[in-house]
């Protein structure tokens, strides 16, 4: 603890110790799995965050439509947890939301209470139609998923 934290965009060179980091926790059940092709191919919605120089959780941003964006394979170490990284990382994705001019961000989770302390808010998974009919048909829970659906609604003003 008191290293040097920086958040950034991840790079390519990140994306095998990203894909290990996300699928020890799918492995207990904690989070979804992630194959490494995937996450090559969404490698730009994904930022990372460093403890000297070494990477200890990843995140992703990953838009739908022109103001719904969702926070998947959100991860920090579990040595790093509870020392507000996860916080961190949320509130960068969020402000490149702004960024992108979208205020209507969610996330399905295993661990709402996380995303609730931090301002967002349980909603039905049906009011999630781009989200439910694009990626959950492949998912293998579907349609006895177990996550909670949440949302946050950004101010688009505050860049």
């Amino acid at each position: 603890m008191g290293g040097e934290i920086i958040l950034r965009k991840a790079r390519v060179e990140d994306a095998t110790k990203m894909v290990n980091l996300i699928n020890h926790y799918a492995k207990q059940g904690i989070m979804l799995p992630k194959s490494l092709s995937r996450l090559y191919e969404n490698i730009r919605d994904f930022s990372i965050i460093e403890s000297d120089g070494n990477l200890i959780g990843c995140g992703a941003l990953h838009i739908y439509w022109e103001n719904l964006a969702e926070l998947r394979s959100l991860v920090i170490e579990q040595n790093d947890q509870h020392k507000g990284y996860g916080k961190k990382l949320v509130t960068y994705l969020l402000k490149e939301a702004q960024e992108f001019n979208i205020n209507v961000v969610f996330a399905l989770s295993f661990k709402p209470e996380f995303f609730k302390k931090i301002g967002f808010h349980e909603v039905e998974k049906e009011s999630l139609p781009h989200k439910i009919w694009k990626d959950c048909l492949d998912c293998p829970h579907f349609p006895n998923c177990n996550e909670t659906a949440l949302k946050i609604e950004l101010n688009k003003q505050a860049k």
